[in-house]
Order: structure tokens, then C-alpha cells, then sequence
């Protein structure tokens, strides 16, 4: 089981906060630094206000040198396809080959009516995400000197030189997740090379994992080249007054964190995440709320880590 960081910046930080948490997940040997992406804050005021997630990793590619970097997850309604595989691809090889490409349809309309971005229905933006799947793709691997060129519905591309490429070949690793019925299994299992399930039960999470296999098996690809992870909020303590204090610094009840989260002394993360195991996950994505808070991290990479490694 592997541990990693994950980030929601639009409820308040700044490019330094991240900087700190990125660099202290590096050095306490997690897995990767993740970070949401999205442009308004939800249920706080944000302040200094939102950052950009492919600017914020580009600056992370440079200011750390070893742990992963990714989104969790990147929408597709806020880029047209072709710069963004460009921008992705520059991230990676500034990183020296550490992205990991997480990537959804997009979903919170609030935050597109606040910066003017189109809001489609979800039958559109389904649509758009799977052409922006083929595109990205498309031209990240298209070989070396060689053109490429796509006739969608939304997305039209003529004779593209496919450049920049990806320190990663053929790709960057793609992340995809959520609890969809249909496209999103089926999406997964055609280009993603992780599912994740975020901020779900146990039963549930067996339910989405059978539901990818699934749909894997349908195209014939094997179940077991994708990687299986879920996302969890995180509240580690030594004692009940240190939980009590975590929640109450991200405005959340420790019985409903322990019932929905990661929450609770170590030796209740560890067997928590032993059930998750259990059910396939093989990756958590801690999200960590208060990031002025690095002893959090210090203390579940001292206590929790080392006792998940070989589950």
C-alpha cells in the first residue's frame, strides 16, 4: 500500500503553502504529491484565493526532485486538449518524468459561472472528455515526425506536428475515477492506467473496482495493468484531545470523520486501511486539509506508513 499526499489549494493556499507540503512529503517518503483542480472555494472564502494546478506543479517540478506530481483531478472544461497536452508534456519533462496525468469531465458549476467558463450538460461534457482523451493521447504518442490529426464532434485537429513529447513514453500514467455507471468504467478501462475511487466506503469501493474490471474485460484488456486506489480525508492523532483538535482546525466532527474518512489514532488508520486493502485499493490518496500542519504528515509517515508497506 502505497501512501500519497493530496491537496485541495481553492480553500486557501498559497504557491508557498504548497511548496512546504510538497517538499515535507518528499522528505517523510510519500509516494506523491497530488492537488485538486478547481477555481473556487467551497464552504470557506478561499483566501488569498485559488492557484492554478498545472502552474503550481510546474513550479513543484523545479522546487522538488523526487517525489510524483499529479491532479486529482484536472477538468477537462477548463482547456482545450491540445495545450494542455502541451502544457502536461512541458510539466513532465521539468519534473524529469514525475506527472501523473489525473483527468475528469468536470463537475462543480459554481466555479465555472465565477470565471466564465462554459458549463455543458453531462451528456456533453462526457462527450468532450472522451475526445479530449483520444486527442491528448493521440499526440503524446504519435511518433517522432510524424503528424497527427483527429475528426471529433467537439475537437478537430489538422496535421499536428504532436510536439511537444512527454518525458514519460509513450505517456504520463493516467488517473481516472469516480462512481459513474457506464463511461466512466468504460473510459477507464480504454485509456486510464489507475481508478480512483474518491471519499467512499469500503462496499462501495468493491462495487466500483468489480465495475472497471468489468468493463476492462469487455475490451480485453487484463483487470490487473490498472492500479486501484481511493482518496480519503485525513485525521491522525496520538489521542483523542489531538484528533479532536485536527477536525476542529478543518471544521469537521471526529465521529463523522472516523465513519467517512481516515480518522482516528494510528493504529486505527493502519487497520483501516487494511479493510481498503482487502478490497483491492492499492494506492490511498490522504487529503490533507490543514496544510500549515506538517507534523500530521510526520506523524503518519513515522507511525502509519512503514505498517501499511507490505499490505
Amino acid at each position: 500500500m502505497e501512501l500519497r499526499i493530496f491537496t485541495e489549494p481553492q480553500q486557501g493556499a498559497t504557491y508557498d503553502d504548497l511548496l512546504a507540503v510538497a517538499q515535507a512529503a518528499e522528505r517523510l517518503g510519500y509516494g506523491a504529491f497530488f492537488r485538486s483542480d478547481h477555481y473556487l472555494a467551497m464552504n470557506v472564502d478561499g483566501l488569498p484565493g485559488p492557484t492554478d494546478a498545472w502552474i503550481t506543479l510546474a513550479g513543484l517540478a523545479r522546487d522538488t526532485s523526487t517525489i510524483r506530481l499529479g491532479t486529482l483531478v484536472t477538468s477537462n472544461t477548463f482547456r482545450h486538449p491540445g495545450p494542455l497536452a502541451v502544457s502536461v508534456a512541458q510539466v513532465d519533462a521539468m519534473s524529469d518524468g514525475r506527472v501523473e496525468f489525473g483527468f475528469g469531465a468536470g463537475w462543480y458549476e459554481e466555479e465555472h459561472t465565477a470565471y466564465g467558463i462554459p458549463f455543458p450538460s453531462v451528456k456533453e461534457r462526457f462527450d468532450r472528455f472522451e475526445e479530449s482523451l483520444a486527442v491528448i493521447t493521440g499526440l503524446w504518442e504519435t511518433p517522432l515526425g510524424e503528424t497527427f490529426s483527429y475528426g471529433g464532434t467537439h475537437v478537430r485537429i489538422e496535421n499536428s506536428p504532436a510536439l511537444p513529447k512527454p518525458h514519460q513514453r509513450p505517456r504520463p500514467p493516467i488517473v481516472m475515477g469516480g462512481s459513474g455507471k457506464k463511461r466512466t468504467p468504460a473510459l477507464t478501462a480504454r485509456y486510464a492506467d489507475e481508478f480512483n475511487v474518491p471519499f467512499n466506503s469500503v462496499e462501495e469501493t468493491v462495487k466500483l473496482f468489480e465495475r472497471v474490471r468489468g468493463a476492462c474485460e469487455e475490451i480485453g484488456r487484463d483487470p490487473k495493468e490498472l492500479t486501484y486506489s481511493n482518496a480519503l480525508v485525513l485525521c491522525c492523532g496520538r489521542d483523542e484531545a489531538e484528533i479532536a483538535r485536527r477536525a476542529a482546525r478543518i471544521g469537521r466532527e471526529v465521529d463523522e470523520l472516523r465513519a467517512n474518512g481516515l480518522a482516528g489514532t494510528p493504529g486505527e488508520l493502519i487497520e483501516k486501511i487494511r479493510t481498503y486493502a482487502e478490497a483491492g485499493s492499492q494506492r490511498i490518496y490522504l487529503q490533507v486539509l490543514d496544510l500549515a500542519d506538517l507534523e500530521h504528515l510526520e506523524l503518519v509517515a513515522q507511525e502509519v506508513m512503514p505498517a501499511v508497506a507490505d499490505l
